[in-house]
């Protein structure tokens, strides 16, 4: 059998068009890593290089590939294989706040009750620890629907509510600003391991004192600049919601080196727990233990109330702990891509769009009084109270739904 060619073919914007949906990650529209001991370095990131290279390594670590391998029988028939890599690389986010906006080639539809989409990260089961712990860096989801039919990412967001949301350390409205190193400064030595413990301050508005300000250790086996090289200021802020500290130091007692664990949180976080890729039977093991992904019903606004979004067009992700664990360092949020779980979902009805333009308008009322006086044969969609009737009740709802 002789093997003929392997081709690497990144999906991109640049592909043919399709009427096939990719149910993997095709596009990066923004990645503002924070500072930490892995900027510059996943991806890889030189001083001088022009902003979009940074975007485009991002797009090349966590967008869809397709690898074709092309072979000869025996019979010299000529076959085809195509594979596809859902996590061809990764990038890390760095500490709290740094994060990365991507999508799809196609909107993901809110199927109610399922799993829409997952969003795969390295977390891993430590083999000395609890069964609750391990490598887990728990990243933030947002999600955002196109509302202005622009095709970026400038709508409002909402927040994916996980296990931790109404946890009462959970800080909403956090605010952290990191600023700038001087790289030519004395370092202080500490240890083994950590070679300057006042490296990057930052500041934040933490409602406990003693976490309102510290620094991110410079470490000796990570010495490029932590400072995201692309970046013009001199400092960097950063919003959003902050989790509780999930590390403990299990070393056992004798034993002179640290042993850091980072426990899982229950749900919805990326990075948090082993993922579950959705290509194996669903057992009770792989439920008890790993991350199955991510619900659009968990979506809330800034008030925690449900946003009720039918589908989403853009994601973001975003590291949620201001963390350092001795030796291992800061805590970084890493993000290996991710999938539409069930990409031909067809997405549902508007509710109050009688008309199918969109939108829930005046010409939407006006069309459902003409459906309830006859003059306009009525449809599916002008049941908008769904009590199986088209009547003056579904007119109030409408309004309602107008002016609110």
């Amino acid at each position: 059998m002789k093997k003929l060619t392997w081709i690497l073919l990144l999906v991109a914007l640049t592909l043919n068009a399709t009427t096939e949906r990719k149910h993997y990650v095709t596009r990066v529209y923004d990645f503002v890593p924070a500072p930490g001991q892995f900027a510059n370095k996943i991806p890889y990131f030189y001083a001088g290089e022009p902003r979009d290279s940074l975007i485009k390594r991002a797009a090349d670590a966590i967008c869809g590939r397709v690898v074709i391998e092309e072979y000869e029988r025996m019979d010299g028939t000529l076959v085809t294989d195509t594979t596809l890599e859902i996590c061809p690389s990764m990038v890390s986010l760095g500490s709290y706040g740094g994060y990365i906006v991507f999508g799809f080639d196609h909107p993901v539809v809110n199927v109610p009750g399922e799993y829409d989409f997952q969003i795969f990260g390295n977390a891993f089961q430590a083999d000395n620890s609890s069964s609750s712990g391990g490598s887990c860096e728990p990243g933030i989801v947002m999600v955002s629907e196109d509302v202005n039919g622009n095709g970026i990412p400038d709508d409002p967001w909402y927040e994916l509510a996980g296990s931790e949301y109404n946890h009462p350390t959970t800080v909403h409205g956090y605010e952290i600003t990191y600023y700038m190193p001087d790289e030519n400064k004395v370092k202080t030595p500490n240890g083994n391991f950590i070679t300057d413990t006042t490296y990057i301050r930052w500041m934040s508005n933490d409602p406990d004192p003693a976490l309102r300000e510290g620094y991110i250790d410079r470490l000796s086996f990570h010495t490029q600049p932590y400072w995201p090289l692309w970046y013009e200021g001199e400092t960097m802020t950063f919003t959003g919601t902050k989790l509780r500290n999930n590390y403990v130091n299990e070393r056992k007692p004798g034993d002179p080196n640290d042993y850091f664990v980072l426990h899982f949180f229950d749900w919805g976080y990326v990075d948090n727990r082993p993922d579950y890729d959705w290509t194996e039977p669903l057992t009770d093991s792989i439920q008890s233990k790993c991350n199955l992904g991510f619900k659009i019903d968990w979506a809330v606004n800034d008030a925690g109330q449900p946003a009720n979004l039918r589908k989403v067009d853009f994601i973001k992700v975003y590291s949620a702990l201001t963390q350092k664990c001795g030796w291992l360092g800061d805590t970084s949020t890493e993000v290996r891509g991710g999938i539409d779980i069930h990409p031909d979902a067809e997405l549902p009805p508007l509710t109050g769009d009688v008309n199918g333009d969109g939108d829930v308008d005046v010409a939407d009322a006006n069309l459902l009084i003409n459906m309830v006086l006859g003059s306009t044969k009525a449809n599916s969609v002008a049941d908008v109270n769904g009590d199986g009737s088209v009547d003056v009740a579904d007119v109030n709802t409408l309004i309602n739904i107008i002016l609110n």
